[in-house]
């Protein structure tokens, strides 16, 4: 597993587009910090830039320089099986091609052992977005994911989802709102 989180590591610190397990999705990820690495991953994924991306964390210090919380609001911890992507106010330092049009950033903490340790590899929160081509099915298991991409990233990160079943439910930190469901 070392050598994995190794090679995940360094492709993502040399600006590199990794895909890798996440709670509940296979996701397409780089450094958020990358920005031709931010660039490439939109245009593999067709994505239109004013959706904005995700950023994932291994805990919420790797999120404290990328968004602005009203002084007593922290990030809550997510059920394993039912993750939580909040939106939070943005850091003004967090390029627009990470938050799209707008003002809010989407965070989540990993529960996705994996994904928590490349995070921690790299010593940042990496972006996060579904593994599929815009508007099309999520790839769910190791070879869609091949099959769709292991042409167009650097390096597919072997590991298994979980233990959700899904994409993340979306929820807005300030207001509470649900913005998107937990989908299965």
């Amino acid at each position: 597993m070392k050598m994995i989180i190794t090679r995940a590591a360094d492709t993502l610190l040399r600006g590199g587009v990794i895909a890798y397990p996440t709670e509940g999705v296979f996701g397409l990820g780089c450094l958020p910090t990358k920005i031709q690495a931010l660039i490439r991953l939109l245009e593999i994924k067709r994505r239109d830039p004013a959706k904005g991306l995700i950023l994932l964390a291994s805990g919420t210090a790797q999120l404290d320089a990328w968004i602005d919380l009203p002084d007593g609001e922290t990030i809550p911890s997510s059920d394993p099986q039912h993750p939580i992507t909040w939106i939070a106010p943005a850091s003004s330092a967090v390029p627009a091609i990470i938050t799209g049009n707008h003002t809010g950033l989407a965070v989540r903490v990993t529960t996705n052992r994996i994904a928590a340790r490349i995070c921690d590899a790299v010593g940042s929160p990496i972006v996060s977005t579904s593994a599929n081509f815009a508007g099309r099915p999520i790839a769910r298991n190791r070879y869609v994911l091949r099959r769709k991409f292991d042409s167009l990233v650097d390096y597919i990160v072997p590991g298994d989802c979980g233990p959700a079943s899904g994409p993340s439910e979306i929820r807005d930190l300030i207001t509470g709102n649900t913005i998107r469901q937990h989908s299965t």
